[in-house]
C-alpha cells in the first residue's frame, strides 16, 4: 500500500496499491496540478492566461549545457519531477521549537546515483558545516499581503499584492467570479479602495486611495499557502518570518530560513561558520504551476533581488579560505547564481532575477544547499534535482516518506551536499 493522488478536489486522497513511487512517465497529474491555484495563497483567477513574462532587461540567465555534454542530453520532462505524498505528512503547523525541525543529510554514496542518507535534525547543523564554512540567507520579509473586497457591481473579490510599485501603486493577482476591467473600481475591507490602471496576464496594476504599505499592515493578513487549511493567527504571524527578516516585499516565506533561531545562530558562530545575507523578494510567480510536460515553455516570472558588497565579500573571503558558500533556501542559491558571471565571480548590485534551475544547469557559487521539501511537478523539484542528481532527491523523497517527514513550508529540511568540486572557484 501506498498513498496515491488525484488530480481532483483537495489532489490527495487515502492510500491505495499502485506503481512505484516516482513514475518517469505517464502519471496521473500530481498535488499541485489540481488547478488549486497561481500561488500558494492564491487560486487561479478564472480564464487567467499563462505567467507574465520576465521584465524587459532582467538579468536571466537562460539554461546552461555544461559544454562537455556532447550532444546535450534530452530535456527532462516534467511528469519525471512527479511523486506521491500522504496528506497528513503536509505541515499544518510549525514546530514548538524553529530548531526541533528533523534534517535529512543527502551526500554522494559510494555508487553512482545512490546517495547517503541520514536522518539528523536542525540542531545538528552546526556539527555538519565546516570551521569557515558561509551560510548566505535570505532576508526578506513577507508582507501581509491578502486583501478582500467588492468590485463595483457587488461581487466578492481577493486580492494578492505581489509587489509594491510605489506609494500608492502595486501589482497584483485577484480572485472574482469575473475579472474585473481596466478602470474598474475595488472596494476593499477595512474602507480602502483601489482602481485596476492596467492588466498582464494574470497580474494587475492598481492604485490605491492610501500608501499600500500602511494599508497592508493594517487590513491585510498573512498570505499562507493553500495546503496550509486554516486562517493565519497569531502563531502564523510570528512564525511565518525567519528571526532575521529585514527587508518587507515577499509573498512567501524563504522556509528553509524557518528553522533558525538566536541559539542556533550563536551555535554556528561557536563553530566557526559565517553568515551573510541576499534579498529575494519572492513573488507570486515563482509558485506558478508548471502546466506543460515540456520545462521549454514555461515561463518563469521575475523577482527583485540585492547583493550587497559585504555578501560579495565575504563569498571571496570564503573561496580564498577554501571553504563552501552553503546556501539557505531555493531563493538564496537563485539569487547567487543570478548574480553570478561566467568565472563564478559576483557583482554587488540589485535586479531582476527569472532563472530557471533545471538538470544540466551549470552552477558557479553554491556549495551545497539547506531547503525544505518541495510541492510535486513544480519548478523547486526541478531545481534540486538539478543541484543534487535527479537519481539522489528520488532516493531522498522515497526515504523521507517512508521515515515520515514534514513536509512543505512549516516542514522538515535536507541538506544536499553533492560533488561540486567541478566548478569554478570550489573549495578542494
Amino acid at each position: 500500500m501506498r498513498p496515491s493522488i488525484t488530480s481532483q478536489g483537495t489532489g490527495l486522497r487515502s492510500p491505495q496499491p499502485g506503481p512505484p513511487l516516482w513514475p518517469t512517465a505517464g502519471r496521473a497529474r500530481g498535488w499541485n496540478d489540481a488547478g488549486r491555484g497561481y500561488h500558494p495563497a492564491l487560486p487561479a483567477p478564472s480564464g487567467t492566461p499563462a505567467a507574465r513574462p520576465a521584465a524587459v532587461g532582467a538579468p536571466h540567465r537562460p539554461f546552461l549545457t555544461p559544454p562537455s555534454v556532447s550532444p546535450p542530453a534530452p530535456t527532462p520532462r516534467l511528469s519525471e519531477f512527479d511523486y506521491v505524498l500522504p496528506p497528513e505528512l503536509i505541515a499544518q503547523h510549525p514546530p514548538a521549537v524553529r530548531t526541533a525541525s528533523r534534517l535529512l543529510q543527502v551526500r554522494p554514496g559510494t555508487e553512482a546515483g545512490a546517495p547517503r542518507l541520514d536522518d539528523l535534525g536542525i540542531a545538528d547543523l552546526p556539527t555538519l558545516l565546516n570551521p569557515g564554512d558561509l551560510l548566505v540567507l535570505n532576508d526578506t520579509r513577507v508582507l501581509r499581503a491578502r486583501l478582500f473586497g467588492r468590485k463595483a457591481s457587488g461581487g466578492r473579490l481577493e486580492l494578492l499584492v505581489e509587489r509594491i510599485d510605489g506609494e500608492h501603486e502595486a501589482v497584483a493577482m485577484i480572485r472574482a467570479s469575473k475579472p474585473p476591467q481596466v478602470g474598474g473600481r475595488l472596494e476593499l475591507d477595512g474602507g480602502a479602495g483601489a482602481t485596476v490602471r492596467s492588466r498582464d496576464g494574470a497580474f494587475y496594476g492598481l492604485v490605491f486611495d492610501e500608501p499600500v504599505p500602511a494599508l497592508l499592515e493594517r487590513a491585510g493578513s498573512l498570505p499562507l499557502p493553500p495546503y496550509i487549511g486554516h486562517a493565519p493567527d497569531a502563531e502564523d504571524e510570528a512564525r511565518y518570518q525567519t528571526v532575521y527578516a529585514r527587508h518587507p516585499g515577499a509573498v512567501a516565506a524563504p522556509t528553509a530560513g524557518l528553522h533558525f533561531d538566536d541559539a542556533l545562530f550563536a551555535a554556528l558562530q561557536a563553530r566557526g561558520v559565517h553568515r551573510a545575507f541576499v534579498t529575494l523578494h519572492v513573488g507570486a510567480g515563482t509558485f506558478l504551476p508548471m502546466r506543460d510536460d515540456d520545462p521549454d515553455r514555461h515561463v518563469m516570472h521575475s523577482e527583485r533581488y540585492v547583493v550587497p558588497e559585504e555578501t560579495v565579500a565575504a563569498i571571496d573571503a570564503a573561496r580564498a579560505r577554501g571553504a563552501r558558500v552553503v546556501a539557505v533556501g531555493t531563493t538564496s542559491m537563485r539569487t547567487l547564481e543570478s548574480a553570478a558571471g561566467p568565472d563564478g565571480r559576483l557583482a554587488p548590485g540589485s535586479g531582476e532575477t527569472a532563472l530557471f534551475i533545471r538538470p544540466g544547469f551549470a552552477f558557479r557559487v553554491v556549495d551545497a544547499l539547506l531547503t525544505n521539501f518541495h510541492l510535486p511537478k513544480s519548478t523547486l523539484m526541478m531545481l534540486v534535482s538539478a543541484f543534487a542528481g535527479t537519481e539522489a532527491i528520488r532516493a531522498a523523497y522515497a526515504h523521507a516518506i517512508a521515515r515520515r517527514y514534514r513536509f512543505f513550508s512549516y516542514g522538515d529540511a535536507m541538506l544536499l551536499e553533492p560533488d561540486r568540486r567541478d566548478r569554478p572557484g570550489a573549495p578542494r
